[in-house]
């Protein structure tokens, strides 16, 4: 069963290293091949500000079972990725991450690793707060062969979420 999957990331920085995750399954046979459905139709939402931006962020994350974290140079330092983790956690979703610095962008550059630690995440009265790669499983795109195994990623990641 394909699994309908949240991309997390930072747009601006990111969106061509992004798109090459996000559409890897259009050379597959089909979206169950693949492994998972992309739930994303990221637009101009911003243009609305803060609630606008987390109320589109909210509905694009209904439906899912997992969220994927692509982690670029930047990633780490923005204020929706952290409000995607903290929604995707209280939803239950499975969440994994994927660095993406290895991809090339539009010019045919890589750039540098970024962080995985996006500061203390999800605390409630029975959790501890802890970084995001004490909890999650976190690979690189280009090096663990993510074009062949994204699939079993987010198949893994929703099942340690118990979904």
């Amino acid at each position: 069963m394909a699994r309908k999957a949240f991309f997390s990331f930072h747009y601006e920085n990111d969106v061509w290293r992004a798109n090459q995750v996000r559409n890897s399954w259009v050379t597959k046979p089909d979206r169950e091949t693949a492994g998972f459905v992309d739930s994303a139709e990221f637009e101009e939402v911003k243009k609305g500000g803060d609630a606008a931006i987390k109320k589109w962020i909210d509905k694009q994350l209904d439906g899912t079972s997992v969220t994927v974290v692509l982690i670029g140079t930047e990633t780490n330092n923005r204020s929706y990725i952290k409000y995607e983790l903290e929604q995707s956690w209280k939803k239950g979703n499975g969440i994994l991450g994927i660095y993406i610095h290895n991809c090339k962008d539009r010019e045919g550059k890589t750039s540098s690793k970024g962080s995985n630690a996006f500061g203390d995440l999800f605390a409630n009265s029975s959790d501890s707060k802890k970084y995001f790669y004490e909890r999650f499983d976190t690979y690189d795109w280009v090096e663990n062969d993510g074009y062949n195994n994204l699939g079993k990623w987010i198949e893994d990641a929703a099942k340690k979420a118990g979904r």
